[in-house]
């Protein structure tokens, strides 16, 4: 299997040993969960969880077309929440991203914490 590094300037950098997106064989791209932190402040941004969630969004796509890919390539996606009732405001924001039809497969899971204390994490699997 080959494995390629995905890293761009434009998404938060990793603050861990981990990297922003791993594309296996030139065919899956795993993307790491990505939080509503600005990547030219290094600062999460201030607001609701909508705000968060756009953030998050962005980040992702960023890292998204670093690798070739877009939306449209995503096949499946994990969001995490740090509290369920935030669910509709979230997918209020996600649905925005997705055509409802080719929507990708997803999985939501309300969290005791997240990193640095955010409202919202989202990680994604794209095909390439």
């Amino acid at each position: 299997m080959e494995k390629q590094v995905i890293q761009t300037n434009h998404a938060p950098a990793p603050v861990g040993p981990y990297n922003q997106a791993i594309a296996a064989s030139g065919k899956m791209l795993f993307c790491s969960g990505q939080i509503a932190l600005d990547p030219t402040m290094g600062q999460i941004i201030e607001g609701d969880v909508q705000a968060q969630t756009k953030q998050v969004m962005a980040n992702l796509a960023a890292v998204l077309k670093e690798a070739g890919a877009t939306w449209e390539n995503v096949v499946k996606t994990g969001v995490f929440l740090k509290d369920m009732n935030d669910f509709a405001a979230v997918n209020a924001v996600y649905a925005t991203y997705f055509d409802e039809a080719t929507a990708p497969a997803r999985a939501c899971v309300e969290v005791a914490r997240l990193p640095k204390d955010v409202l919202v994490e989202i990680e994604c699997i794209a095909v390439l």
